[in-house]
């Protein structure tokens, strides 16, 4: 893992690079990732500057107080889809009071139980909402990760961590 975690921290810190050089400050919601994601973050030392933070939202209930997540869409889609991670990425872009430029969300079943034939263990959702006027974007994605509970979780924050080195690097018009 320490050697996983410094490959984390590198990548954390050529995020906030990059954040640094275009005014982007992150947001975040997580479930499945338990914090490792602002764990990650953090690690690099100044990303207070480029980092608001992060809710840790492993409940339904937590999704819906921390973050706004609706009860409606928990009971019609569930805690792991698309649905629930928009709201939940919407829901840190919104918490952050306006701070925050770009959020990101991510919610599955690590396992080793918890899934079903629609959703099997490895199944992991996540939410990317980029501030933008009238209304933010957002980019949502389903994957199906393999292996045990600690390769889902691991796999996850590098998807989130890619995502959004790609995602805060300045567009070339």
């Amino acid at each position: 893992m320490h050697a996983l975690f410094d490959e984390w921290m590198a990548l954390a810190a050529r995020l906030g690079r990059v954040c640094m050089t275009g005014g982007c400050v992150i947001a975040g919601a997580e479930s499945c990732t338990g914090g490792l994601i602002a764990a990650a973050i953090t690690s690099v030392g100044g990303s207070s500057a480029w980092f608001d933070g992060a809710c840790v939202t492993y409940s339904n209930e937590a999704k819906q107080s921390l973050l706004g997540v609706s009860a409606s869409t928990l009971a019609t889609h569930g805690a792991v889809s698309v649905e629930t991670a928009a709201e939940m990425a919407l829901g840190a872009l919104h918490r952050s009071g306006g701070r925050a430029t770009l959020a990101y969300a991510v919610t599955g079943i690590a396992g080793p139980g918890g899934g079903s034939r629609d959703k099997p263990v490895g199944t992991v959702c996540f939410g990317f909402a980029q501030a933008s006027a009238p209304s933010p974007q957002l980019v949502t994605r389903r994957l199906h990760l393999p292996g045990d509970r600690s390769a889902v979780r691991e796999q996850s924050v590098n998807v989130v961590l890619s995502e959004l080195l790609r995602r805060a690097e300045p567009r070339t018009r």
